[in-house]
């Protein structure tokens, strides 16, 4: 019998309690026991720890966000605070902790590995910023409801002939914006990763309004630009009525799609086997169709995936 404790940690996405309910009962089943954490890292600090039995996951699987709850603590960079937590694990004699987060929440995984703690890592992040994996838990739900979004703006830009600048989470990765843009058919896609350069983007709704184009929906990841400013300007310098819609933590609510749901409990699996073998520092993703692990360090290591493909059938089929 092994102590495997379990935490969400970062941002919450849909996906998160198909992992935990996972883990929770892929563990039972091998006759180990599994101690809910709440609140993240903090909640590891301030002993917000329960056991869990096959019941305390029940009813789970279809909910949004994280039953376990989350909280950001920067203090967790502190070595002091992390081994803090060693002995608080070492209190409960939970050995193993599975970690499922974004990053960052990686990053404290590794750290606390180099600390002797056995930990695996499972990706819950709507940003698909994980490059080491397919798809992270999350990604697939914010990308249908960023597509519900933008197919209902569509009606009402087509109906008044506006530009609608769609503002889409992400970060620094253009996934959600890219992956959406095709989905929807917009006329404009900006990320990191395509730059912006102002001067052409609004020459090219020039252009486009003149060859006749009633409306155009733009879908720009966030933190790029103030959209509402932009908007106000376009509409200044242009005279095309512009709006700026920032969608914003709507994307990371909602009930999972399947897909979420089966990736958290293929991932949750695969945790627990990992654990079974003694195994430690590894974190666990999809590639293609297969479950794969990977040591954390060189997980966290692995280079942004090149977009030029979908930016090319973006540019193609706009």
């Amino acid at each position: 019998m092994k102590k495997i404790g379990i935490l969400t940690s970062g941002g919450d996405s849909p996906g998160m309690n198909a992992s935990v309910r996972s883990v929770v009962r892929t563990a039972i089943s091998y006759g180990h026991e599994v101690y809910g954490i709440y609140y993240g890292y903090k909640g590891l600090l301030d002993e917000n720890i329960q056991k869990f039995d096959r019941y305390s996951v029940s009813e789970k699987l279809d909910k949004g966000g994280t039953f376990l709850r989350s909280a950001r603590f920067p203090e967790f960079k502190e070595e002091s605070v992390r081994r803090q937590a060693v002995e608080v694990l070492k209190k409960y004699g939970i050995e193993y902790l599975v970690i499922v987060g974004g990053d960052g929440s990686f990053m404290g995984a590794k750290k606390l590995t180099e600390l002797g703690v056995k930990c695996i890592g499972i990706p819950g992040t709507i940003d698909n910023d994980l490059s080491y994996t397919d798809f992270t838990l999350g990604f697939d739900t914010a990308l249908n409801t960023v597509i519900e979004a933008i197919d209902k703006l569509r009606d009402t830009s087509a109906s008044h002939q506006r530009c609608n600048i769609v503002e889409v989470m992400g970060r620094n990765c253009g996934d959600l914006s890219i992956h959406s843009a095709i989905s929807t058919g917009a006329k404009h896609l900006i990320t990191p990763e395509t730059g912006f350069d102002k001067e052409k983007f609004i020459n090219e709704l020039i252009e486009s309004n003149e060859r006749g184009i009633e409306y155009s929906i733009v879908v720009m990841t966030e933190n790029i630009t103030d959209v509402i400013q932009l908007a106000k300007e376009i509409e200044d310098r242009t005279g095309i009525e512009t709006r700026a819609t920032i969608l914003g933590h709507v994307q990371r609510g909602g009930s999972p799609t399947a897909a979420d749901r089966m990736l958290g409990m293929r991932l949750g699996v695969r945790a627990i086997e990992l654990i079974n073998d003694n195994i430690g520092g590894r974190c666990v993703g999809i590639d293609g169709d297969e479950v794969i692990d990977m040591d954390i360090t060189k997980a966290l290591a692995v280079p942004s995936r090149s977009k030029k493909e979908l930016i090319n059938l973006f540019e193609i089929t706009k």
